[in-house]
């Protein structure tokens, strides 16, 4: 089959995209990814071939009527067998030129998408949001979610059937490197135990702030962060605050193999994400499991997903709150073990909590797309 598998972004970043592209294509499928052009996005070097629209906005109530007329377009002329949405953004394009051109359509939501931060405190975009989702969701009679709370709100509001694919790492090598020194490399002193918080966006949600201040609590040890957004820059000017004594650092966003080194000479891996909003409080971060897969142990915020994976697996400790006080009390109690007493218990995870031990569900949903009402046969 020709699947045209579409994103709202521009290809360069999406993981969980790259790695669902990849089972299709191993299932013999031909793959075309349609996403958008951004300036500074890079070459697209597969799985499957891409297709960048050119769009005159880039965010905004614009951005969003843009894409889905364009994505209509390319749909109706593209010679393809089925429709891979991914995220509420790409879905209603997926529907109305499925169910017109006879195709199947799988939806892939990678969070609750009405229940995020930007919709929150905006009812009139989510109102408009939930109207698509409302007209949508229910035509496809299936789809795709990243974890059981998210999957269980959707049956509620829905009476669909969800699959739950987790956005895991594919089981792979764990980097070879000498404790800490991928570190010096970046400037960072390396003669105290080092945190690590990474994340593309720390906003106001993400606990970096927090994280920082609790250096103060956290005398022995050294906080990194990697990344960006707006607490990553507040941070970085924040690190010649005396009240850390040189203890902070903050890299910018780095490429996923050169972050992956990072988090495996890592001490304490931080999860510190706050449930301000739904989608925050139901969420399972790719982090999570980028900790567990290297072997760090995690400190983590308590969402309800991520206090499942930490508690059952026994792979770090839940803070009782996102605080300073919670936040250091926490660490230490991860340092006061053995590093080797939490790589066994995360190398132990991980052989349950990776990308293969869901990835049949991808072939699973083609297939029921197939008996959609619409599709011709």
């Amino acid at each position: 089959m020709r699947i045209a598998v579409l994103v709202s972004n521009d290809l360069s970043f999406d993981q969980r995209v790259k790695k669902t592209c990849k089972v299709l294509v191993d299932a013999g499928h031909d793959i075309l990814l349609v996403g958008r052009e951004l300036e500074g996005s890079v070459p697209y070097t597969g799985p499957g071939t891409a297709h960048r629209l050119k769009l005159k906005n880039i965010r905004g109530v614009r951005f969003y009527f843009e894409l889905q007329c364009a994505l209509i377009k390319w749909l109706k002329s593209a010679d393809i067998d089925a429709i891979w949405s991914n995220d509420l953004d790409t879905l209603y394009p997926a529907v109305v030129v499925g169910r017109k051109k006879g195709l199947p359509v799988v939806y892939d939501s990678h969070e609750f998408f009405t229940e995020a931060a930007g919709l929150t405190n905006a009812p009139l975009k989510r109102l408009v949001w939930l109207i698509i989702e409302k007209y949508t969701v229910p035509k496809v009679g299936q789809m795709i979610t990243v974890n059981n709370s998210i999957a269980e709100s959707y049956k509620q509001r829905y009476d669909i059937r969800v699959d739950v694919m987790r956005n895991m790492p594919v089981l792979s090598d764990i980097p070879q490197v000498d404790h800490r020194v991928p570190f010096e490399k970046y400037g960072v002193r390396t003669d105290l135990p080092i945190m690590l918080l990474q994340g593309a966006f720390m906003d106001r949600d993400r606990g970096a702030s927090d994280a920082v201040n609790a250096l103060e609590e956290i005398t022995d040890a050294i906080l990194v962060l990697v990344g960006a957004g707006i607490e990553w820059e507040e941070s970085l000017e924040r690190m010649d605050d005396p009240r850390w004594k040189g203890r902070l650092y903050c890299i910018p966003r780095l490429p996923y193999d050169e972050l992956k080194e990072l988090t495996a000479s890592a001490d304490v891996g931080l999860s510190l994400d706050k449930a301000l909003h739904t989608n925050y409080q139901l969420s399972l971060p790719n982090k999570l499991f980028d900790f567990i897969h290297v072997g760090l142990p995690i400190v983590a915020s308590p969402m309800v997903e991520v206090k499942r994976i930490v508690e059952e697996y026994g792979v770090g400790v839940v803070a009782d709150e996102v605080s300073t006080k919670a936040i250091a009390k926490a660490v230490k109690e991860v340092l006061s073990q053995p590093k080797e007493h939490w790589q066994k218990a995360c190398l132990n995870a991980r052989e349950n909590l990776h990308w293969g031990a869901d990835a049949h569900i991808i072939l699973e949903q083609l297939d029921r797309a197939k008996s959609q009402p619409w599709v011709k046969h």
